[in-house]
């Protein structure tokens, strides 16, 4: 029996917005397993890993209306391997589906849909909040590199999500550093803080686009749902309490360096080829309008830079790691950046007047 005939490209496109949530190896055989749901010419593909779900649909031809789960990942890579051109057939035959296009052919077992699970959705949401899907997208490039990965702290294993009067702001840490960013929105929202964990963020960094197009997102206590065009995702929130940003971020530090984030950056990439593999120190050396960049490593090689920067303070020697302040300098977009520091025990705050709202924390190290 035919289930449905679809262009590869368009299959490809809703296979590509589900695949990334499947786990490779999961104790449960079906949650490696991706559900196809026909209803009229609706075609809707859904994956979950039990705390997040991707659905995304795509119109077909009419046809009679059929449930089925078919491996992710082994569907994904035979649409992806066939031709731009081709015209994708599936078609079931006993507890088998099979993948035709062309003279190439695939069969795949498949798993009774009605035991596939389902994140239930809808409890406890609060109203719609739209945003346009660049905004969202732009605020997640700013933050999601200073998420945690694998921390015992689980809670720092993800993004904090806060919505106030008309902002909405986005934190990420690891302990080492810490990234924010917010945007005005249109309309007042109800006051919401939930944590959202990693692999969501970085699902959802991959389906938004560069467009103004809106994204909705609905907060519950345990929920969030985030409805783009065709494409939905439901996720469970992270329990936990996150530090107290607002405490963390530094005010009105004394010592103002102004820099072009480019020669910055440069500099810095430069000497990190000498730094300690492990540790991965760098030296930022202060003096008036210079700023020196010095690397270490165990054999004794050193490497030192020096570019030019607007600075009148008092000279200073602090140690940093190289790669928290690439993150930060390469999220942005503007040419001028700004550190602000107090000494060489405190932490630097990385700012830019191209980026109104984001502000980035490093912690020092010991060199």
């Amino acid at each position: 029996m035919l289930l449905v005939q679809s262009e590869r490209n368009a299959l490809l496109s809703s296979l590509s917005a589900v695949v990334g949530v499947v786990e490779r190896r999961h104790t449960l055989p079906i949650l490696s397993n991706l559900l196809l749901e026909k209803k009229g010419n609706q075609l809707t593909l859904l994956a979950t890993d039990l705390e997040l779900q991707i659905s995304t649909q795509q119109t077909v031809d009419a046809g009679e209306d059929f449930a089925i789960t078919i491996a992710a990942r082994k569907l994904f890579d035979i649409v992806r391997a066939l031709p731009d051109s081709a015209k994708v057939k599936l078609d079931s035959k006993d507890s088998q589906v099979v993948v035709s296009a062309g003279k190439s052919r695939f069969t795949l077992q498949t798993l009774p849909a009605a035991d596939f699970p389902r994140v239930e959705t809808g409890a406890g949401l609060g109203a719609a909040i739209s945003l346009p899907q660049k905004t969202l997208k732009r605020l997640l490039q700013l933050v999601q590199f200073a998420m945690a990965s694998q921390d015992i702290r689980y809670y720092l294993n993800g993004m904090l999500l806060v919505l106030e009067g008309k902002q909405l702001r986005v934190v990420a840490t690891d302990g080492h550093r810490l990234s924010y960013a917010e945007t005005q929105l249109e309309n007042e929202a109800e006051t919401r803080e939930v944590i959202i964990p990693r692999k969501t963020v970085v699902e959802l960094s991959k389906l938004l686009g560069d467009v103004d197009d809106p994204v909705e997102l609905r907060i519950g206590a345990n929920q969030v749902t985030i409805t783009l065009p065709e494409t939905e995702l439901v996720t469970k929130v992270v329990d936990g309490k996150f530090p107290d940003y607002q405490r963390v971020i530094p005010m009105n530090q004394p010592r103002q360096l102004k820099a072009n984030r480019q020669n910055v950056m440069q500099a810095l990439q430069r000497a990190a080829i000498l730094s300690n593999e492990k540790f991965r120190g760098v030296r930022l050396v202060m003096s008036e309008n210079t700023l020196g960049i010095v690397c270490n490593n165990n054999e004794q090689e050193e490497a030192a830079d020096e570019i030019e920067v607007s600075y009148n303070g008092e000279p200073l020697d602090v140690g940093f790691n190289v790669t928290y302040l690439l993150d930060g300098l390469g999220a942005l977009n503007s040419e001028e950046i700004m550190l602000s520091l107090a000494d060489a025990n405190s932490s630097m705050l990385l700012s830019s007047e191209g980026e109104v709202g984001f502000k980035y924390v490093v912690m020092p190290m010991r060199i």
